[in-house]
């Protein structure tokens, strides 16, 4: 599987997991569709928190340190809202969606 963005074909592993981190708009906007996703803001928030946790760590985090994160960037967020977004899984398919590679473990560190 591979997902083409601006012409440009992106690699992926089995899973959908981009193999190189691709940090444009565009990736997110065609990995979304492929996921069946349709992006509001709070996406946008998450996808850019877990760049931001994978920029920083090299990877992205577990569910519950995602949980506990995000609950301070988006008040009212909990994990009924995060798998309305992301229903596969926020920490796994948010990963996937952001563009990032497949995260580590049970969904990071």
């Amino acid at each position: 599987m591979a997902y083409v963005v601006n012409g440009a074909e992106l690699e992926t592993d089995v899973e959908g997991y981009l193999l190189a981190p691709d940090y444009s708009e565009e990736a997110v906007r065609v990995i979304a569709q492929a996921e069946g996703i349709e992006l509001n803001d709070d996406h946008w928030m998450v996808v850019q928190y877990l760049r931001d946790q994978y920029k920083e760590r090299g990877q992205t985090p577990n569910f519950r340190a995602m949980l506990k994160d995000i609950a301070g960037l988006m008040p009212g967020c909990d994990s009924k809202a995060l798998y309305d977004l992301f229903p596969l899984g926020p920490a796994k398919q948010g990963a996937r969606v952001a563009g990032l590679p497949k995260p580590f473990g049970k969904g990071g560190y």
